[in-house]
């Protein structure tokens, strides 16, 4: 099988979602810092032998993945986490408030139940607790920031990459549900937030990436009441 895989810009790639691995993924990010990488969020792990395909045919064989950040615990982000951690020996990275919904295994509120699928006990390696915390990876840098709304753990993620500000805002969009445990008044805060970053790249869950700081901002104000 062919890869399948994006090009954002050097060092910077799509490689998992809906026409890339299994339809039910949200989008899954690859970052390289010289001869280390990372990735943001891992899909089911319906097609995780798709996944490892399209960042091997990113990565030269000396390149291996770091860390696995976890925006949220969602089923289509997280559930093939523990698939990318065994392959890639890498640190699964993800916030406090939703690594307890996957140690638990917490098929409603980490919507597996949506998707007739059961969510697997995942151990998170490395919690976030703070509003902000950095991280190397390489020669680079990757800054989480606590953006709760969608689910009580919601993170983004910020690197600057070629001069650039890239924003992975994994579903800016919602939704809000009383299952996922959501707080639409923290969300609106969140996008508040966002919108502060002025990121010129937003690489999204489900609807892809928007280049340029207008278009990230019109993407965002979007979903924000008395916004446009």
């Amino acid at each position: 099988m062919v890869p399948l895989k994006m090009k954002i810009m050097d060092d910077l790639w799509q490689v998992a979602g809906d026409g890339f691995t299994a339809p039910e993924d949200a989008a899954g990010y690859l970052i390289r810092f010289g001869k280390s990488a990372a990735l943001i969020d891992a899909g089911t792990g319906k097609r995780h032998d798709r996944l490892v395909r399209n960042i091997s045919a990113c990565l030269p064989p000396e390149t291996g993945i770091e860390c696995l950040f976890l925006t949220h615990c969602h089923y289509d982000h997280a559930g093939g986490a523990g698939g990318i951690r065994n392959h890639y020996g890498c640190r699964i990275v993800a916030h406090a408030h939703d690594a307890v919904f996957l140690e638990a295994g917490d098929g409603l509120t980490t919507a597996a139940k949506w998707y007739g699928a059961v969510q697997d006990k995942i151990a998170i390696d490395q919690k976030i607790h703070a509003e902000e915390a950095e991280f190397a990876v390489g020669d680079g840098r990757i800054t989480a920031y606590f953006c709760p709304g969608h689910s009580p753990g919601s993170l983004v993620y910020t690197a600057e990459l070629n001069g650039f500000r890239v924003l992975f805002g994994q579903d800016v969009h919602g939704p809000l549900h009383r299952d996922l445990k959501s707080d639409a008044r923290a969300y609106a805060g969140s996008l508040e937030f966002l919108l502060s970053l002025n990121a010129d790249i937003l690489c999204e869950g489900h609807f892809g990436v928007f280049r340029g700081k207008e278009s990230v901002r019109r993407f965002i104000s979007s979903y924000l009441p008395g916004r446009v």
